[in-house]
């Protein structure tokens, strides 16, 4: 219990100073644009895990022992486009849902139209968040190479692929098999998450090309953990505590980990990934290091 206090203790502390961080970059809310800066701060400001910056920062801080300056821009660029994604995920045309977070969804509270231009600003203000990273960079190269690899891991080839293969499967009403549903979700929820982790590492002077590859592989399996937890939640889930209303893809007929393959495999799927992630990070940074805390919580949270 004291271990978990403290982490939970260090959990808050770490994400206070990602909105911190993140206010730093937000649209001014003034002028004929003010309602869509409304829109996109709102949308920012609802909370939320901040997982992605926070596993780039304390990958960072992992291989440097302190987090470099363009890190900073990086983690508030990364964050602005898992949110644009959010905000457009809601809107009527894909799952329609009005609660995120426990607060109604962006569209729900400016408007559909408002809704779709939020989600287009936050996704160019991520590239323009992206590009500071530049202004204090000693290597160029690295930089690049990083708003490369955040921008290549959300689109066609990363989320946003993942996304359409998932809404294609619902429209057309497919069946998905296990292949395709790793697809999705190694797409549509990893990618981000690998997009985080490998950029922590790779801004760090210290590290490695093969070290890179080895995050990108814990990235991958704590993703795809992630995502079936996702779905054990969406049925045992409580609804107060989620802040979302529960049993959603059952009700869409969604074909699930947990659908496909049962409570009980998608649960021995979920520990055996974390462990895998763990076994390959471990060597990097101790079993009790607070990154490795993170992995673990994120895969056996509730909410």
């Amino acid at each position: 219990m004291e271990n978990e206090e403290l982490f939970s203790e260090e959990y808050d502390k770490k994400k206070q100073e990602i909105n911190d961080l993140l206010e730093r970059f937000l649209p001014k809310e003034e002028g004929y644009t003010k309602p869509l800066a409304e829109a996109c701060n709102y949308s920012i400001r609802a909370g939320g895990k901040r997982l992605r910056p926070m596993l780039l920062l304390e990958t960072n801080r992992l291989f440097h022992g302190k987090m470099v300056p363009e890190a900073e821009c990086l983690a508030a660029a990364i964050e602005m486009v898992h949110t644009y994604s959010l905000v457009h995920d809601d809107l009527p045309a894909m799952d329609n849902d009005e609660l995120r977070r426990g607060l109604p969804t962006t569209h729900k509270k400016f408007g559909e139209a408002i809704g779709i231009l939020a989600g287009d600003a936050l996704l160019t203000a991520a590239m323009q968040t992206a590009m500071l990273a530049f202004r204090n960079s000693a290597d160029p190269h690295i930089v690049s190479w990083s708003v490369k690899t955040l921008f290549d891991k959300a689109g066609m080839d990363g989320m946003i692929g993942g996304q359409v293969v998932d809404v294609l499967a619902e429209k057309r009403e497919e069946s998905i098999d296990r292949g395709k549903l790793d697809f999705i979700y190694e797409k549509k929820t990893g990618a981000l998450i690998e997009a985080a982790m490998m950029i922590g590492c790779w801004l760090a002077p210290e590290s490695r090309k093969k070290d890179l590859l080895i995050i990108e592989q814990v990235a991958s399996k704590i993703g795809l953990a992630f995502q079936i937890q996702d779905d054990i939640l969406d049925v045992e889930g409580i609804e107060e505590v989620l802040g979302k209303p529960i049993g959603s893809d059952y009700r869409n007929a969604k074909s699930t980990y947990v659908s496909l393959l049962g409570m009980e495999t998608a649960r021995e799927d979920v520990k055996r990934l974390t462990g895998e992630a763990v076994s390959l990070i471990a060597p990097y940074a101790g079993k009790d290091s607070f990154l490795v805390q993170l992995l673990i919580h994120l895969v056996t949270r509730d909410r």
